[in-house]
């Protein structure tokens, strides 16, 4: 009989680099991903983390560490409205694992509908906000 994995989702509303929220989502993920599929939903200022090409100087850059997550099975999702309104457009056909050339890859944009249906499939939900 295959063990059917609880789900957790974590919601970010940050950007990257005005908090360690980033930071403590991927720490969160890395451990649950071990036990739980990880949901991560990138809203607000958050839609900046997977940003391609980041180079932080104090900082580690929080969408490098998003594409380990992404390759071992995060979901992770990015607000379309969001990321419209901060300049990263969903396009169809990009063959990086991502609708959106300016992401890194496995992370897409995606709307708050799917949002929604990530919070009612998940066993357990932790927000990181300001």
């Amino acid at each position: 009989m295959e063990e059917i994995l609880k789900t957790l989702t974590i919601v970010l509303t940050g950007g990257p680099y005005i908090s360690e929220y980033a930071e403590i989502a991927f720490k969160l993920a890395e451990e649950a991903l071990k036990q739980y599929q990880v949901n991560i939903f990138l809203y607000l200022d958050a839609v900046h983390i997977p940003k391609k090409g980041q180079k932080p100087s104090f900082f580690t850059n929080a969408g490098e560490l998003f594409i380990g997550l992404a390759e071992k099975g995060a979901v992770i999702r990015a607000c379309a409205r969001c990321a419209a309104a901060r300049g990263y457009i969903a396009e169809e056909g990009l063959e990086n694992e991502s609708n959106c050339r300016d992401y890194i890859p496995g992370i897409k944009i995606s709307s708050l509908y799917e949002l929604s249906e990530m919070l009612s499939k998940s066993d357990r939900v932790i927000s990181l906000s300001r």
